[in-house]
């Protein structure tokens, strides 16, 4: 497959994906996504009629343009505004918001000015710029009434203006809102309305948000409830790359005062009071105002389950979510294979091109019957081979994801013993087909059927083993822990299984019988190594 496919592909990716998401959140939430969507389906449609050829790199860098830019745009400035850096934050936001302007990033630079003033401590040009945009109608306005606020740690007024302006409707349209409500729950104490409203707004805050919003709001829950030891670990792991150190240390601090190490906490926000930041200054200003709150005297049953399930969905992120690729952690055994096949890759080059087939043949690529000559150890090396940079590059990505999840997961030695077991086992299912049954008796599948003298290169057989190995993990987390991470990482897995079918059965040059064969023997391997792992641990 060329460039050209492979973008239209990636157009047509993103359509699925927008369509799940239309299924999750109000369409008024991604007017303009749809807008863009349809633009770029409308002109790749086009293009496909009238110059077929490069419809794919149009379409595609109109995608990329229009589409990519602006979602990593948005991630970037997220990660400044969780930071405190607003300034930098406007700045990137002047950039982006002619992209999407139906989707209110017109107004986004000014919010972020005006939080940035706040910062500085030039609190009435910041009110100034806020007052413009406050009204109860628009997530702008909402938006900017909020960050009035919580300028200002006026937690009980905001609780005020949120039960008498808005209804629950409006709040399930809010994912920010709503965070900024269950702190206020939690600010003034009340921590069983705080863990209650959670419960109600979870599956809210998951559908709309990438998982920051969902764990900023548990941050908020594991600090008031004094779960230091837990928190300690959301704020080292998922959260890590999101909030300062200083905002690390703050939310430790109310953990351990409400876990009664008043003294401990007192001296770390006393430390962090100098940080020249006007809003954290009054967030510590107030904890220190306040008298400590005892979990353990006003939490109620049904409180204490919900927070031991925070507590151990937590667990569960660790072992089953992404945040295991997220963090942190160097995946050595990953970085090795893919060094492996880069410097192979540069051989193909040196010794005669990567698409050259008389050239992966003499470097070890798989041919049936050179294997049952007795050349065995082209199922091994024939994994290490690439037809082109287009081949090699969808494999290393898809390796360094599913690998490093893998190798979190099960360790570097059952890790490496999947991955080589899956990639020898499908170029030996090939191997054995194109022997035992003829491609010409079986009619419309015999493009399935590699014949003896067919060349085959690649590691997707040993990345599909990790998917099933994946599949394997997340069906006995579902199964032993019932883990909703779990539950959640199957689906996707069985997904991304299904758009992969559908690849191969469009796309002529590919081994459906490889990625087929080691999708099943990584799902065996991965459910045997587990029973292993778990009956020594």
């Amino acid at each position: 497959m060329d460039l050209n496919h492979l973008l239209i592909w990636m157009i047509g990716f993103w359509c699925l994906v927008l369509l799940i998401w239309l299924t999750r959140i109000p369409f008024h939430q991604l007017r303009g996504w749809v807008i863009v969507t349809l633009f770029i389906v409308a002109v790749t449609g086009g293009m496909l009629y009238l110059a077929p050829n490069i419809a794919g790199l149009i379409g595609g860098s109109l995608w990329m343009i229009l589409v990519l830019l602006p979602l990593n745009g948005m991630k970037k400035a997220s990660q400044l505004i969780s930071v405190g850096r607003y300034g930098e934050a406007s700045k990137l936001m002047k950039r982006l918001r002619w992209l999407h302007p139906a989707d209110g990033w017109i107004e986004q630079p000014e919010l972020l000015r005006a939080l940035e003033m706040g910062q500085r401590g030039n609190m009435a040009d910041a009110m100034k710029i806020l007052n413009r945009y406050q009204t109860n109608a628009t997530p702008i306005g909402r938006n900017a009434t909020v960050l009035l606020y919580r300028m200002g740690s006026r937690w009980e007024e905001l609780l005020l203006w949120i039960r008498n302006n808005l209804s629950e409707k409006v709040l399930f349209k809010d994912s920010t809102v709503v965070s900024y409500y269950l702190r206020a729950l939690g600010e003034t104490g009340d921590l069983n309305g705080l863990l209650h409203e959670f419960d109600r707004f979870e599956s809210f805050l998951e559908k709309t948000g990438d998982g920051a919003g969902v764990n900023t709001v548990r941050m908020f829950i594991l600090a008031f409830c004094g779960q230091t030891e837990h928190l300690q670990k959301l704020l080292s792991g998922p959260m890590a790359a999101i909030f300062t150190q200083n905002i690390c240390q703050f939310w430790l601090a109310t953990a351990e005062m409400a876990a009664g190490n008043e003294d401990m906490a007192r001296d770390r926000l006393l430390a962090l009071s100098h940080s020249g930041d006007i809003g954290l200054s009054n967030a510590i200003a107030l904890r220190l105002s306040q008298p400590s709150i005892d979990p353990d005297l006003v939490l109620t049953e049904s409180s204490r389950k919900i927070l031991s399930r925070v507590a151990n969905e937590l667990k569960h992120e660790g072992q089953y979510g992404r945040s295991v690729i997220l963090s942190g952690n160097k995946f050595y055994a990953t970085y090795a294979l893919l060094l492996i096949n880069f410097l192979v890759f540069a051989l193909e080059i040196r010794s005669g091109g990567s698409e050259n087939l008389n050239n992966l043949y003499n470097l070890g690529a798989l041919s049936p019957k050179a294997v049952w000559a007795g050349e065995w150890w082209r199922l091994l090396s024939a994994t290490f081979l690439h037809f082109g940079f287009l081949h090699l590059g969808m494999n290393m990505m898809a390796l360094y994801v599913l690998g490093s999840f893998v190798e979190r997961s099960l360790g570097i030695w059952r890790y490496l013993i999947s991955y080589f077991v899956c990639g020898m086992g499908s170029m030996f299912a090939i191997a054995i087909l194109a022997r035992f049954v003829p491609a010409q008796t079986i009619g419309i599948l015999a493009r399935f059927v590699p014949s003896q003298d067919q060349i085959t290169v690649g590691a997707s057989g040993a990345i599909m083993g990790l998917v099933g190995v994946i599949a394997a993990i997340m069906l006995r987390g579902w199964l032993r822990d019932k883990s909703r991470v779990a539950a959640k990482g199957l689906q996707s897995i069985l997904s991304i299984i299904g758009l992969q079918a559908i690849f191969d059965l469009i796309t002529p040059q590919v081994s459906m019988l490889g990625h087929n064969s080691g999708l099943i023997i990584g799902f065996l391997i991965g459910s045997l190594l587990q029973i292993n792992w778990r009956s020594k641990s």
